[in-house]
């Protein structure tokens, strides 16, 4: 894993907080001071939640359980959806679908309505049904595929979540919260970071940043998944 080094947290601009009119007091043992009346935060402190964090991911991803990465905003979509494919997590950047996670099993119908259309395609029945019919089940197809198509591998709830920006995603949140789903998550000082229970004071609009501390968590759940790897093959040569 990259060591965590608090000059290229710097240069990533990770410790631009937001107005210091705006900002949660909450967050008051995160900020190291003021500057030209934006917060500045304190990134050692960042440095060692993102250490808490990576220990914790590492745990989570060994046990084989999936993690769902969760922004919806525009500037991290492609940041996070690229991170998680690399782990092969689920993510959401599109809407945040309600109850995603406090209503899963109608989630799951919704997915394996997808794959009863691409069955009908393979096996043909598709190809009897009228014109009509195939441009509905083709745009329900394409609706399913834009919201959650990258959740069809999860099979049952996540055993953590990653959030970008715990104020927009706060639906995603109260149901995390609801279900005791650990929240790992970037956390601004415009918001409450009692809501998370991995607080990683930092910028979570600009890219570079977002870019940043996503890598870190990544590399947590690689060694995660590498370990239960080396596990498994421990277990299969006995």
């Amino acid at each position: 894993m990259k060591n965590i080094e608090v000059k290229n947290l710097l240069e990533a601009g990770v410790h631009f907080g937001h107005l210091t009119r705006k900002w949660n007091p909450n967050m008051a043992p995160y900020i190291y001071t003021e500057r030209s009346g934006v917060h500045i935060i304190d990134l050692y402190k960042t440095a060692a939640k993102i250490e808490e964090a990576q220990k914790a991911l590492i745990k989570i991803a060994a046990t084989g359980r999936k993690i769902l990465f969760v922004a919806t905003k525009k500037q991290a979509k492609e940041i996070v959806a690229s991170n998680a494919e690399s782990v092969n997590m689920p993510y959401i950047t599109e809407r945040w679908p309600g109850g995603m996670l406090t209503n899963f099993v109608t989630i799951r119908k919704a997915v394996k309505k997808m794959g009863h259309i691409d069955r009908m395609k393979l096996d043909g029945s598709f190809d009897a049904l009228s014109k009509r019919e195939k441009l509905q089940i083709n745009r329900q197809r394409e609706k399913l595929q834009r919201n959650l198509g990258s959740i069809t591998d999860m099979t049952r709830l996540p055993g953590a979540l990653i959030v970008i920006d715990i104020k927009r995603e706060h639906i995603a949140i109260a149901e995390a919260r609801k279900l005791n789903i650990p929240i790992f998550a970037m956390v601004d000082t415009n918001s409450d970071p009692r809501l998370v229970d991995y607080v990683i004071p930092s910028n979570d609009d600009a890219s570079k940043s977002i870019t940043s501390v996503l890598e870190h968590l990544t590399d947590g759940i690689s060694k995660g998944l590498s370990e239960r790897k080396v596990n498994k093959d421990k277990d299969a040569s006995k």
